[in-house]
């Protein structure tokens, strides 16, 4: 397992844009980001391989872009064009084991931060 620490939530207006961040204590094969809005179940919103290789939810496509820097254990999620429906607490996930496929399934990730919390308001 590794440590994850998200930043980069807060509140803004629908069309506006955030930056997270997640800085992991460690490597990792492969790493996300999910959601959790107040009465539904988490949902997996963006996947990232150590290749770059990527995989979005279609909910976010062409207005999120995920990427990681390996060198500095570093996982981020520029959001755009954000939308009230948008409003969650976003969580990093990482599997230190071999991924060898996207997952969107929560237990497929092994290590977990504490959220950061992203408000739209229209």
């Amino acid at each position: 397992q590794v440590q994850l620490v998200e930043s980069g939530g807060g509140s803004v207006q629908s069309g506006g844009s955030l930056r997270l961040s997640c800085a992991a204590s460690g490597a990792a094969y492969c790493m996300g980001w999910f959601r959790q809005a107040p009465g539904k179940e988490r949902a997996g919103v963006a996947i990232i391989k150590t290749n770059d290789n990527t995989r979005y939810a279609d909910f976010v496509k062409g207005r999120f872009t995920i990427s990681r820097d390996n060198a500095n254990n570093t996982l981020y999620l520029q959001m755009t064009s954000l939308k009230p429906e948008d409003t969650a607490t976003y969580y990093c996930a990482a599997r230190t084991m071999y991924c060898a496929s996207f997952s969107f399934s929560a237990p497929y990730y092994n290590s977990w931060g504490q959220g950061t919390r992203v408000t739209v308001s229209s």
